[in-house]
């Protein structure tokens, strides 16, 4: 009895020590490796954001691709498939970087299934018009790459490094979606109405990308005090229209926010209030295409099971073949 007391006060002390290391290493920005010790906290921090991340890119590819289909040339359409390919991608790195932390992809995509991990509720918004898919690259993956660049020099060092490669790509779709964008305003009086209507649809939204106020957000405070973070979600909502707006000014489309003007004191622009209540319920249920999305994302996994079964035979067999050498 009194040698496990003894072992369970040791063990404190040593994670007590181990602890102190690792918030030394935050403090001096030096990057936490999958073979680190880490609190339990920190790992599952980590799982649930990169995971919700990676969700977000597979996702994600659903409102674009529905009009690969239906791109007015051949060059958007080789455009809209390499992007799409892209997000594919990205996902694919994340969930590599999860792995780290040791959680297994399929738990990961069987949580996403059965509801119990999220993805961006923007995706969950319908792409009505070719515009929509201007403005998905310009507003979706603007803010993106806001939140993102961040992310480059978040704590844990696979999610930092992903996050390099990440934002190369998301920064090169932002300008093709805004080239999309200025193609539509300089056309004909519908292309131009076309593309306001999107503005219009999808600027609030984006807004809501960030997240709900730091007051008001359950991880940001511990996030950002282990370095997930580097930014606040208010920050990060504010450099994204101050960004935008002039881009707005050059496409002389109207922002959709009659109270947005730029505050000389402040050195930044006021803005209108979000809609909360949109943002929650979106979170909170589907959304307007959310059961859509997740009936093809769940369909995709079990049509491509074959594909899955094939790959880990034949890398079985080559495994085999090489040992057999």
């Amino acid at each position: 009895m009194v040698s496990h007391e003894l072992a369970s006060s040791q063990s404190k002390v040593d994670d007590k020590e181990l602890e102190q290391q690792f918030l030394a290493k935050i403090g001096e920005e030096i990057k936490i490796e999958p073979k680190d010790w880490m609190p339990e906290g920190y790992r599952k921090t980590l799982i649930r954001q990169i995971a919700q991340h990676a969700h977000s890119e597979i996702i994600g590819m659903q409102p674009e691709g529905n009009w690969i289909t239906r791109a007015p040339t051949l060059e958007r359409k080789i455009g809209l498939l390499a992007k799409v390919q892209d997000e594919c991608g990205h996902g694919m790195y994340l969930y590599s970087a999860a792995e780290t932390l040791g959680i297994a992809r399929n738990e990961l995509l069987d949580r996403l299934h059965d509801g119990q991990m999220k993805y961006s509720n923007i995706f969950n918004y319908p792409t009505l018009t070719w515009a929509d898919i201007g403005a998905i690259g310009w507003l979706v993956d603007g803010a993106a790459i806001v939140n993102q660049i961040s992310l480059c020099r978040t704590s844990y060092g696979p999610y930092a490094r992903a996050m390099v490669r990440i934002c190369k790509e998301e920064s090169f779709h932002q300008r093709q979606g805004y080239g999309m964008m200025v193609t539509l305003a300089k056309g004909t009086a519908s292309q131009i109405s076309m593309a306001q209507d999107a503005l219009n649809r999808w600027w609030w939204p984006s807004l809501m990308m960030f997240g709900p106020h730091d007051s008001e957000s359950s991880h940001s405070s511990q996030s950002m005090a282990w370095k997930v973070k580097r930014q606040s979600n208010d920050e990060l909502r504010q450099r994204f229209i101050d960004i935008t707006v002039p881009q707005a000014d050059h496409l002389q489309l109207t922002i959709p926010d009659p109270k947005l003007k730029w505050n000389e004191a402040r050195g930044h622009y006021d803005f209108g209030a979000i809609d909360w209540d949109e943002f929650w319920a979106a979170v909170n249920g589907p959304g307007l295409c959310g059961d859509k999305r997740m009936k093809t994302r769940v369909n995709a996994h079990e049509n491509g099971q074959w594909v899955r079964e094939a790959a880990r035979t034949y890398a079985r067999k080559h495994s085999g073949s090489h040992r057999a050498a």
